[in-house]
């Protein structure tokens, strides 16, 4: 069984940084795409907002592009989401997947931007 642990998430002010991590288990990181999701509050489901594939190549959405980027770990078998220069509509419960949502969810984690 694959699991996801999503951790780094936190309370930032606007314009900060935060550094998500996605720990997975039972799978490979380096053979799969992965991708980053976020829930707002409210929202009825996940918004897909970035991958990086298994050749390493990264693509995002265009309100995190420039601002939001993807890499990984093989070695430790995670993947990170560096988000930079945060925004208040950037608050919500982020999560990892594969792009065709594989695996079972994780816990997320909560980001708040937020003065």
């Amino acid at each position: 069984q694959v699991q996801l642990v999503e951790s780094g998430g936190g309370l930032v002010q606007p314009g900060g940084s935060l550094r998500l991590s996605c720990a997975v288990s039972g799978a490979s990181v380096s053979s799969n795409a992965m991708g980053w999701y976020r829930q707002a509050s409210g929202k009825e489901s996940e918004e897909w907002i970035g991958s990086i594939t298994s050749a390493g190549n990264t693509v995002y959405i265009d309100s995190v592009k420039g601002r939001f980027t993807i890499s990984r770990d093989n070695a430790k078998n995670t993947v990170y989401l560096q988000m930079d220069n945060l925004r208040r509509e950037d608050t919500a419960v982020y999560y990892c997947n594969t792009p065709f949502l594989t695996w079972p969810w994780g816990q997320g984690t909560q980001v708040t931007v937020s003065s």
